[in-house]
């Protein structure tokens, strides 16, 4: 048997120590901008919900027809997000995430001009269309930059973006709707405009500040570089060669976390869409609906840093998000039989901390088994046929609640689809190959 000699492990010792310099560098650089931008990216989804408060009346939505408007975003985003997850891999990460960046915060403000269901329903499809391809263009170029015993911590810093949005976005966009009249506009125009157009400026800084891949980063020295190359060429050695996007389409993993994907995707926006609307039907005010809306956010994103930091030490990605839906679904259900606001907002807590906390997890899995540009395409496939549950969500609660004139009956459909959800992220077990 080979001896390792004290200079070997002096080596490898140098190595881990330069690699770890190297990932904190890049994390320290990329991480609070991206996190920034999907901060508005998540904002310009959901705050939607709060300008309903007072914008379906001027439009004249039914609840049905705002949560078609609601949804029907993800349509144009499920459509374009695979082409614009290969244009990224084919023009590189830094500018095709600018690019998105800035077309989706000109349609984010430009939302400020609807004037009726049509124009509301065609203004957020565009806005889908441009948005396509951020966040699984996010988490192919993390999988560049960050080798796989960091990326579940990257991730949770990256996707705590989804409950702060909500945790801060609440009281930020019912405070804008106290600009009501303000040089002629309504509030929810104001609100639109002033969310939207931050996208911009940090699609510039993204421009500016991210590199393709380590080896383009002159920020990094020499020996930083390839430090954390190494890392990636050890992963690589252990691993299957690179496929290309044409062998996705025939990989039933593929699907099977696509329709994973889907589920908790419905559950997250079917709850988050409609909780303003939720509250104010418990006699609260605009700015008490804001603020309250803020609180099942704040207990989400503690619940995701802790629980990605539990599943990078111990590993069970698999086991940790079925157990995630499975508290969101029962959660969820359980919410539904009580008419008090505390035990309701209890169940909704639970739920979100489990879909939103899962999402989190679930991203580091396609990562195990694609690579290159499969891992772009098929990132991109997973991630479009899930972001139906993004329109499905909200109008299944929005038509449930015009057929049967309460909350209860969309809130009890959405636990439904997490329990089956559940049971799709064991049967991964049936597929799985080292990642248990």
């Amino acid at each position: 048997m080979t001896s390792i000699s004290p200079g070997m492990t002096a080596d490898r010792s140098a190595d881990s120590s330069l690699e770890q310099q190297a990932v904190r560098k890049a994390a320290w650089r990329f991480i609070p901008l991206l996190a920034l931008a999907y901060f508005f990216n998540y904002l310009d989804r959901t705050s939607v919900g709060f300008a309903a408060l007072t914008m379906n009346h001027d439009l004249g939505l039914t609840a049905t027809q705002f949560g078609w408007g609601a949804g029907i975003m993800f349509a144009g985003y499920c459509v374009f997000e695979v082409p614009s997850n290969l244009a990224l891999y084919r023009f590189g990460a830094r500018r095709w995430l600018a690019r998105i960046m800035i077309s989706w915060g000109m349609m984010a403000a430009l939302t400020a001009a609807a004037v009726g269901p049509n124009s509301f329903y065609a203004i957020r499809l565009l806005l889908g269309i441009a948005e396509a391809g951020f966040f699984p263009g996010v988490i192919f170029f993390l999988a560049l930059w960050f080798p796989a015993q960091y990326r579940t911590r990257v991730l949770a810093w990256f996707t705590v973006s989804t409950p702060l949005s909500s945790l801060i976005g609440g009281p930020f966009s019912t405070w804008l709707l106290q600009l009501d009249g303000t040089f002629g506009l309504a509030g929810w125009r104001w609100m639109f405009i002033i969310q939207g157009l931050p996208a911009c400026v940090i699609g510039y800084l993204v421009l500016r500040m991210l590199a393709d891949k380590p080896a383009d980063a002159s920020w990094l020295s020499p020996v930083e570089r390839q430090a954390l190359q190494g890392a990636f060429d050890r992963e690589n050695s252990s691993s299957q060669k690179e496929k290309h996007f044409g062998a996705v389409l025939k990989d039933v993993r593929v699907y099977l976390l696509a329709m994973i994907s889907f589920g908790f995707t419905m559950g997250s926006y079917g709850i988050g869409i409609w909780l303003p609307q939720m509250l104010k039907a418990h006699g609260m005010s605009v700015m008490q609906t804001g603020w309250m809306s803020a609180v099942p956010y704040f207990f989400a994103t503690i619940a995701l840093l802790w629980w990605a930091r539990r599943v990078d030490r111990r590993g069970g990605p698999i086991a940790n998000l079925a157990a995630g839906l499975l508290i969101g679904a029962v959660a969820l259900g359980a919410s539904t039989y009580f008419n008090q606001l505390l035990p309701a907002m209890v169940g909704i807590t639970l739920a979100l901390i489990g879909t939103i906390a899962g999402r989190t997890i679930f991203y580091t899995l396609p990562a195990r088994f694609l690579s290159g540009q499969a891992a772009a395409g098929g990132l991109a496939l997973i991630n479009s046929i899930g972001a139906l549950g993004g329109f499905a969500g909200p109008y299944l609660v929005g038509h449930l609640k015009d057929s049967f004139g309460t909350y209860t009956a969309g809130m009890f459909g959405l636990a439904v689809v997490l329990v089956i959800t559940t049971l799709l992220t064991l049967s991964l077990y049936a597929f799985n190959r080292g990642a248990k």
